[in-house]
């Protein structure tokens, strides 16, 4: 009798989880719909992601990773059907300057402060290319070149996706509390906040404007991935490494020059950038739900502390010489 009890119990338990698990999943599924609405914004969508992990849980919590930059690929290149050449080229040279001082000064500033505090070398890196580029994609592209712990890359990528997230809320309301132009906007996101995706996301709350030149910069900014690499294998002293090159930015150009010169893509690149942003959204929607309380109880105050001086001059100093 008692070992029948024990079996009943047993399989209510499991049913219990079965049904929370299932709960969870359908959820999950309900919010991506949301997401890829027209009700859905960036700053939504990023928010709802945290939410729900922090107050649910991700079921998919190990495998979203996996998505999260072909998703975020597949959004850029449609946007780029929704520019014209002489708009891409006129917002590259803006931001050339630009980028060439932030990346050395962030740069510079990083190794300086990394010595102050004491951090590890390769973690203070991390950080410092991740503040200066594109965030986790930089710090994937020299990950393999300076190997460091696995520890040190999951810090330097929650502490990144942190700061994004905040970036994603806080820059559209200091853009308009300045009343910056679309224009004056969408340079400083480019330049200020880490990963594209939290770029576009803040560039497109903004304005259409401001999406296309930060779009534009962003990317042309990304491509000092690969300069990046090579100088990373030269200080680390590093051979035989591969160096990481962002081919999906090549399909953002072809995406634009197809916009530029068939007029047979009018059509459809409505429907691409349309969907871009859409696609944008739910990418920030799977950001937001592996930023965990787990996640954030890793974050030390030393390397925080590295990345939040990096950031904020970054974005002050830009701005200032943007306005």
């Amino acid at each position: 009798m008692i070992i029948g009890y024990l079996q009943l119990k047993i399989i209510l338990i499991m049913q219990t989880s079965l049904d929370k698990s299932m709960l969870r999943k359908v959820l999950f599924f309900m919010l991506v719909l949301f997401c890829v609405s027209p009700f859905a914004t960036s700053p939504i969508a990023l928010a709802v992601g945290i939410a729900f992990t922090i107050l649910i849980g991700n079921p998919y919590e190990h495998n979203v990773h996996r998505y999260i930059h072909l998703l975020l690929q597949i959004s850029i290149v449609g946007l780029g059907f929704g520019l014209k050449l002489d708009e891409a080229m006129q917002a590259g040279r803006t931001g050339i300057t630009l980028t060439i001082m932030s990346i050395t000064m962030v740069m510079v500033l990083g190794y300086l402060l990394g010595k102050f505090l004491k951090l590890e070398q390769a973690l203070a890196y991390l950080l410092s290319v991740g503040t200066a580029i594109c965030g986790g994609s930089a710090i994937a592209a020299v990950t393999p070149i300076i190997k460091p712990s696995t520890k040190q890359i999951s810090l330097a990528l929650a502490i990144v996706f942190t700061l994004n997230s905040v970036a994603l809320f806080i820059y559209p309301a200091i853009g308009h509390l300045l009343n910056m132009t679309q224009e004056q906007f969408g340079l400083w996101c480019a330049i200020g906040i880490h990963d594209t995706s939290s770029v576009v996301g803040a560039a497109n709350k903004y304005g259409d404007v401001a999406l296309k030149i930060a779009t534009t910069v962003k990317l042309s900014r990304a491509l000092w991935i690969i300069p990046m690499s090579l100088l990373t294998m030269f200080l680390f002293k590093t051979k035989g490494t591969k160096v990481k090159i962002p081919w999906f930015i090549g399909y953002f150009i072809i995406a634009i020059l197809l916009n530029t010169y068939f007029p047979v893509f009018d059509g459809f690149s409505q429907i691409a950038t349309a969907g871009a942003k859409s696609g944008l959204n739910l990418t920030l929607f799977l950001i937001g739900s592996t930023i965990s309380i787990q996640t954030l109880k890793t974050i030390s105050w030393k390397p925080l502390l590295l990345a939040l001086i990096l950031w904020i001059t970054i974005s002050v100093g830009s701005l200032l010489l943007i306005l």
